[in-house]
């Protein structure tokens, strides 16, 4: 995805595109929009690279299967993206694999939207997933999706939530963060680490 909520302004953490690393810019972002998250659903904040230009609040006329959705929706044109989130210590899932998923509906999603979910040991990133290989475009009605990442013993936050990039909006419901079994598998990408000298020069290796 072109985009990662939140957290801080490091940049450790640079999967392959400007929004995921803004993504990883967002903690510091969504603790200071405390007037934004006033108009998120309790519990949740909106962050990302524009937050200003998106809206958030509990849509009581469109649910699934009777429960009650969330929405995130563009109020302008813009060139970033706005994240709909919450985030928790990860002492409760240490060496755990835990999934997020959620009922999602779309309308007009000129870009793409996805949720997403990533998990720090402090400043560094460790496992991630925003959906950006199977990314959410157009209109569409309700239908599941999820995301499912392994929680390493020393890990310290979890961040999860939904993102929509550019124009458009998106609705959220049915939302569960369980620990699942080791067989299921994992969704995300782990950061690529730092090499210590050139690779592969010969190209070897596929």
């Amino acid at each position: 995805m072109k985009a990662n909520p939140h957290p801080s302004t490091r940049t450790s953490f640079l999967p392959t595109s400007p929004l995921v690393r803004v993504l990883a810019v967002l903690v510091i972002v969504a603790a200071s929009c405390v007037i934004l998250c006033a108009a998120a659903p309790e519990g949740w904040m909106i962050a990302g690279s524009q937050p200003t230009k998106y809206e958030s609040g509990v849509d009581a006329s469109i649910l699934y299967v009777g429960h009650r959705s969330a929405f995130l929706k563009s109020k302008e044109a813009t060139g970033g993206f706005g994240t709909l989130m919450q985030s928790f210590d990860a002492k409760n899932y240490l060496g755990k694999r835990v999934r997020f998923s959620a009922a999602v509906k779309t309308e007009d999603v000129q870009s793409w939207a996805g949720l997403w979910m990533r998990v720090d040991k402090g400043s560094q990133t460790v496992e991630f997933d925003n959906m950006q290989n199977r990314p959410l475009k157009g209109t569409a009605s309700w239908k599941k999706y999820d995301v499912v990442l392994d929680v390493p013993q020393d890990s310290t936050g979890i961040f999860f939530g939904i993102l929509l990039d550019a124009a458009g909006e998106v609705w959220l419901s049915d939302v569960k963060f369980e620990v699942v079994g080791t067989d299921v598998p994992t969704s995300g990408i782990r950061p690529t680490q730092a090499k210590s000298g050139p690779v592969n020069l010969d190209f070897q290796e596929p």
